[in-house]
């Protein structure tokens, strides 16, 4: 008796160490549940423009109603080394309804509104009268991490499919039609050299150029050698006349003198003596002086008048 009490009393002094000590046990023992995994289901909204397109997230796909000749846009993100391809497919309204064939044709923008080409897939697709649908796709260029201002290569950021009926019969258009579109990425941040790109060697020049090497070894500058440094051009007293901007105003000033000997010049040879004739008219005769009743001119006083 005596013994059961003992016992009785040390399990309940070592109850409240014990409970903190199981617990832990207990929850890591029991099962968690899992999250399950929530496939994204497929866009069924689209736009009209750029402004109204729907976004679609990384894996989504895109499974719409839409009328024949309706403009349709969606948008997607693409980041540097990506390589995106598109894959659509057009299912047309029953042949009964239509009145000749179809040509569609897919589209993609990058975020400025340039126009990506396509490297591969089948952006203009034609469907017969008797077609139940038809498939168009687009693989884009890689993704770039940076480009020239004056190229289109693709950068990263947001990007626009637009789908369109290139040609149709006036009266197919509104006819009723469902697209699927599946956007799919290959590549990422470790992929981002541009496809064809790869440097084999560091870009520096050899120093010892002109020596040939054999097929597969690398060039080893020679010892002692150095780069010829750059020769200054030979520098005159009339140097400093004829550079920088002592030129324009030694130039202005040597033009401004010219003109002005040239003018007097001219004028000098052009213009014609006052007081006299040039003398291919003769000499000017000699002005008469006014004269009175009393000093009027005898007959014979000049040489040949009067008398002969």
């Amino acid at each position: 008796m005596r013994t059961l009490l003992r016992t009785s009393l040390a399990a309940l002094a070592l109850a409240p160490v014990l409970v903190p000590l199981a617990a832990p046990a207990a929850s890591a023992a029991s099962p968690s549940p899992s999250p399950s995994a929530s496939s994204t289901a497929p866009s069924s909204k689209v736009g009209t423009t750029f402004l109204t397109a729907t976004t679609l997230a990384p894996g989504q796909d895109a499974k719409v109603s839409a009328s024949t000749g309706d403009y349709l846009y969606w948008a997607f993100a693409a980041a540097e080394g990506q390589t995106p391809t598109l894959s659509l497919n057009v299912t047309l309204a029953p042949a009964a309804d239509r009145h000749g064939p179809q040509t569609w044709s897919v589209e993609v923008f990058d975020g400025l509104r340039r126009r990506q080409s396509c490297t591969a897939g089948t952006q203009n697709a034609t469907g017969e009268a008797t077609a139940a649908s038809l498939s168009l796709g687009c693989t884009l260029r890689q993704v770039r991490s940076w480009a020239e201002p004056w190229s289109g290569d693709p950068l990263p950021g947001t990007y626009y499919v637009r789908l369109s009926v290139a040609d149709a019969p006036q009266q197919d258009l509104g006819l009723a039609a469902a697209v699927q579109l599946h956007i799919a990425t290959k590549g990422g941040q470790d992929d981002a050299q541009p496809e064809g790109g790869s440097l084999k060697a560091p870009l520096v020049p050899p120093v010892n150029a002109g020596a040939t090497a054999a097929p597969g070894s690398t060039a080893v500058p020679a010892a002692g050698a150095r780069a010829a440094a750059p020769v200054e051009p030979e520098s005159h007293w009339y140097t400093g006349w004829f550079s920088g901007w002592n030129s324009r105003w030694f130039w202005t000033v040597a033009g401004g003198a010219l003109a002005a000997l040239a003018g007097v010049a001219g004028y000098t040879l052009t213009r014609h003596p006052r007081g006299r004739r040039p003398a291919r008219y003769g000499a000017v005769p000699p002005q008469a002086q006014p004269q009175g009743p009393s000093q009027a001119p005898q007959p014979g006083q000049y040489p040949g008048s009067g008398q002969r």
